[in-house]
């Protein structure tokens, strides 16, 4: 079976129980997330062979994050529980009004001992699809040159590396972002970006731009996420686009991670474009439904009969 590699960070999450500050909440649920882990969580649920790439502290956190995604089938064998390294943790502040702030507690995080000289080529062994995200990239400098060692295996091996942009503005500057974008993209085959990304990426809007920039970096799939208004792909010098499906949203964090496990699913199952983005239109809106950064990520009986049932309505 073909596989698909990706690496990261995971946390612990803490929600609160209760709404306002957090110096007013006494109790969380423990639940766990990480972009490129919900990733890894998605594609594994729609039946893809899954190799994850991680260091986590070696504590009970740690030891809780291993046992569960191991758990959903997901290949472990580069995932390592690391000495004098804390699990990396988050906590979620909810306001009334259903607004919110994240607080992360990720430094020293354990994948900072991660090095370029600890990958392999057998890494990639049996891999059809490399996916990086922009979250591993602003952690730390050193991930940017880990990431493009990755890149560059997966090139010399004819792998298709896919890439989310997943700008977190918390992390570092738009300008460190752009500086580190411009090394990888050129290796970049897909690239799986929300509009408001791209726009901010480009400092520019519209198809000739998005258009010009797809052929600076020869990106062969340009897909572009808009939540509720659907998403659209640039290949092969032509524009597709697909609506979202009609849903009312409880919790959207995870959504994009849920979209990209869901497009490539759909690309390694060689389906056309507009059944791609309608697969992971359908995936993406399906993790809303369900509190929770990964709670909500699908199965694929689960995704056919949602799809089967949006047919009948839409007939």
């Amino acid at each position: 079976m073909k596989k698909v590699f990706t690496l990261g960070d995971a946390l612990i999450t803490f929600n609160p129980i209760a709404t306002g500050p957090l110096r007013h909440v006494s109790s969380f649920e423990r639940k766990l997330g990480g972009a490129e882990l919900n990733f890894a969580i998605g594609c594994a649920r729609l039946g893809l062979g899954v190799k994850w790439l991680s260091r986590l502290g070696h504590d009970e956190f740690g030891k809780y994050i291993f046992n569960t995604v191991r758990g959903e089938g997901i290949d472990m064998s580069y995932v390592q529980l690391m000495d004098g390294y804390p699990t990396s943790l988050n906590f979620k502040e909810i306001r009334e009004d259903g607004s919110g702030k994240t607080f992360y507690y990720r430094y020293a995080s354990p994948m900072s001992t991660l090095s370029v000289e600890q990958l392999t080529a057998d890494m990639l062994d049996d891999v059809a699809v490399l996916h990086l995200t922009g979250v591993f990239l602003a952690i730390a400098p050193q991930h940017i040159d880990i990431s493009l060692k990755l890149a560059q295996l997966a090139k010399e091996r004819g792998i298709t590396v896919s890439f989310d942009p997943n700008i977190r503005l918390k992390l570092w500057s738009i300008e460190q972002a752009r500086e580190a974008y411009a090394k990888l993209l050129p290796y970049v085959d897909i690239l799986l970006t929300g509009l408001d990304e791209l726009e901010l990426i480009l400092q520019q809007s519209g198809r000739p731009a998005f258009e010009q920039f797809a052929a600076q970096y020869t990106i062969k799939e340009l897909i572009i996420k808009n939540g509720a208004a659907g998403a659209q792909a640039y290949i092969n010098g032509v524009w597709t686009e697909k609506e979202a499906f009609s849903i009312t949203p409880i919790d959207t964090v995870g959504a994009g991670d849920g979209f990209d496990a869901g497009y490539i699913y759909s690309y390694l199952q060689q389906l056309c474009i507009e059944e791609r983005l309608r697969f992971a239109n359908a995936v993406g809106a399906m993790v809303t439904t369900v509190k929770g950064d990964n709670e909500g990520l699908p199965e694929l009986d689960d995704v056919h009969m949602f799809l089967g049932q949006k047919m009948s309505i839409e007939r």
